[in-house]
């Protein structure tokens, strides 16, 4: 399309999940709703569409031993775009990704600066790796680095222990959270356990990633305070390979993971039906791939939300939680059209017909 191209999305554009229209035309880049008179120029696509798709827990720039260079992040931005993901929240890289947001061809990245972890008690070259009484000035640093988010890792295996164990003692966690609102960022935390959520949630904290921990007694704790979780379904797959591979040396956390995976679904669910906010991530950029945004819509669908609020926790309600406009009248046209309704069948969102990015077709 040329820079002066109008294009017109005709067939069901759904701005909301109650708000369904005929049609939407971009203008310079902008959704309208109103034909632009005399537009000449004109393209037009036929479908379903949908703000572009969010992956709330995405790792840009990092790979399974740690940061990438450029050129393999520019790969796995592509890999995400081309599958529907036009806004990505970065939830932890060592990577300086900022070129990105100068692409007008690659997803819209939300960064949460760099992991802040306890010392040797995450995965190598991934994160700060600090002491508690270091905690509160390295959130500050990436509060100021971020966009808005900072990522702490909440527990991981305690080696003299031999299974999952908190990072960070009480005080230290409020102290870093206060620290972090204060400067008007929002902290979220990579938990897999259930010891270390009630902390986290009473500290303050404003979202949980993982959650496999969470219990009967936590889910009233977390609806109260309006603490989101982003499952990873399709990262908590991966559980049974990890719980293989360290049996022999970590009995205790082997078994451990594997509860926590055989009772995912029913963790989410009932998070679900408490009102806690559910979100759709990906946890891609570690060991897993990129593009896997449809596959893990489909894994909330199978854990018991209904389908409209699975396609909602990746595109309007998402959107609304990030503080990003979806398809509003003057925003940017980034959208996703498909051959049929999602809303009847997540599975669609595996095939998008069209990506529009900045008011581009992307071809």
């Amino acid at each position: 399309m040329s820079d002066g191209a109008v294009l017109h999305v005709k067939g069901r554009v759904l701005a909301g999940p109650d708000d369904v229209r005929d049609e939407l035309w971009v203008v310079g880049g902008r959704i309208s709703y109103d034909r632009p008179a005399g537009a000449r120029d004109v393209r037009t696509v036929t479908g379903w569409a949908l703000p572009g798709l969010v992956d709330a827990h995405c790792h840009v720039g990092l790979d399974a031993h740690g940061p990438v260079d450029a050129g393999t992040a520019e790969k796995q931005a592509l890999t995400d775009r081309d599958a529907g993901t036009l806004l990505i929240r970065d939830a932890g890289s060592p990577s300086d990704t900022r070129w990105i947001d100068d692409r007008d061809d690659l997803p819209k990245i939300i960064r949460a600066g760099r992991h802040i972890a306890r010392t040797r008690r995450y995965i190598r070259n991934y994160a700060w790796e600090v002491e508690p009484e270091d905690l509160v000035a390295h959130v500050r640093q990436e509060a100021r680095r971020g966009d808005g988010w900072v990522k702490l890792v909440g527990d991981w295996i305690d080696r003299d222990l031999g299974d999952l164990a908190p990072c960070w003692p009480r005080e230290a966690v409020e102290a870093a959270i206060a620290e972090a609102h204060r400067l008007g960022a929002r902290v979220t935390a990579h938990c897999f356990a259930e010891n270390s959520l009630r902390d986290l949630v009473e500290a303050g904290i404003d979202c949980i990633e993982h959650a496999t921990g969470l219990t009967e007694d936590l889910i009233p704790l977390f609806a109260r305070r309006g603490v989101a979780i982003v499952p990873t379904l399709v990262n908590i797959a991966t559980f049974p390979r990890l719980a293989d591979g360290g049996e022999e040396k970590f009995p205790r956390w082997s078994a451990h993971m594997r509860r926590l995976h055989e009772r995912r679904y029913d963790t989410v669910r009932a998070a679900y039906d408490a009102g806690i906010p559910v979100f759709v991530g990906t946890d891609a950029g570690g060991s897993l791939a990129h593009g896997l945004v449809a596959g893990e819509v489909a894994e909330l669908v199978t854990a018991g939300l209904p389908p409209a609020d699975a396609l909602a926790a990746t595109t309007w309600a998402a959107r609304r939680w990030l503080g990003r406009p979806g398809l509003e009248e003057g925003a940017p046209a980034d959208l996703v059209v498909y051959e049929a309704d999602p809303r009847a069948d997540v599975r669609v969102l595996a095939a998008p017909r069209r990506v529009v990015l900045n008011g581009r077709v992307v071809e």
